[in-house]
């Protein structure tokens, strides 16, 4: 078998191109290829015993469970674990129940509701009817001659000695503190500021304050406008004339320099990419 020669590259592909083009067919031919294969034929294998073996078992497993359920699990379970109790209850819990209750419970309620509405017609009523009268006749006169007689002037006395212990002990001593102590003083301190600390004190800021702020004013003002013009004159104009007459030329030459520069590397950088890469129609 004859071993073809490499071809030369077409479509502007370089050398570099089959370097890389040769070893990635051989590792694909060595490796890849046979491990697709067995991939393959696995996958088939697989494919044909579903198909051919583990469905028809599946089917039949299902069709045996399905029948052994339906006669076999299910009609047992019921005879064990359903109609015993069934039986047991309808014929022995049931019956046994409704005759508890026709003969034993049913006269136990009725002769326990007979004997409490007897002891309340006849114990409990007559009581009640003697505590009320007691309570209405013997207890309740002394208790409200008590009350009235007793315990409510005892209440408007305790009353009236709190009222006035509080008026003795936290009204009357500071109303008084408040009306002849601290009203006069206040009273005494409001004409001493009135006629004594205001009147000097307009005077000085009518006649001393206020011209002097006026005179600082004015001062402020002729001191920031010569400011202004120092700077101006001295920072303001000689940046602007330096940045319009050495500033800006310099700035234009340099952007010019710099995109000669830019071309000069994109031409440098064509030129490498033809010589490593090739450029234009492959020779014939």
């Amino acid at each position: 078998m004859d071993i073809e020669k490499p071809r030369a590259p077409q479509g502007g592909d370089g050398c570099l191109t089959g370097v890389v083009r040769v070893p990635v067919k051989v590792v694909a031919v060595l490796v890849v290829l046979p491990v697709r294969m067995v991939w393959d034929l696995g996958a088939a294998c697989a494919r044909a015993a579903g198909r051919h073996v583990l469905a028809p078992l599946g089917n039949g497993l299902g069709w045996l469970l399905v029948r052994l359920w339906r006669y076999a699990v299910r009609p047992l379970g019921a005879a064990v674990l359903y109609w015993p109790w069934v039986g047991l209850w309808r014929y022995a819990v049931a019956p046994a129940g409704s005759a508890a209750y026709r003969y034993l419970l049913r006269p136990l309620g009725l002769g326990a509701a007979w004997v409490v509405l007897a002891c309340g017609r006849y114990v409990l009523a007559p009581v009640g009817a003697g505590l009320g009268w007691v309570l209405r006749d013997l207890v309740a006169p002394p208790l409200a001659w008590l009350y009235r007689r007793v315990l409510t002037p005892f209440g408007h006395g305790v009353r009236w000695l709190l009222r006035g212990a509080c008026l003795l002990v936290f009204v009357w001593p500071w109303t008084g503190l408040w009306r002849y102590a601290v009203l006069p003083l206040g009273r005494g301190a409001a004409w001493v500021v009135v006629h004594v600390l205001v009147p000097p004190l307009v005077l000085l800021v009518r006649n001393v304050l206020a011209p002097a702020w006026h005179l600082a004013g004015r001062i402020t003002r002729a001191l920031g406008r010569g400011l202004r013009w120092l700077w101006r004159g001295c920072v303001a104009r000689p940046l602007a004339r330096f940045r319009r007459q050495v500033l800006a030329p310099v700035g234009h030459a340099l952007r010019q320099v710099w995109r000669a520069a830019r071309a000069a590397v994109g031409e440098a950088r064509a030129e490498v990419r033809r010589a490593l890469f090739g450029g234009g129609a492959s020779p014939s």
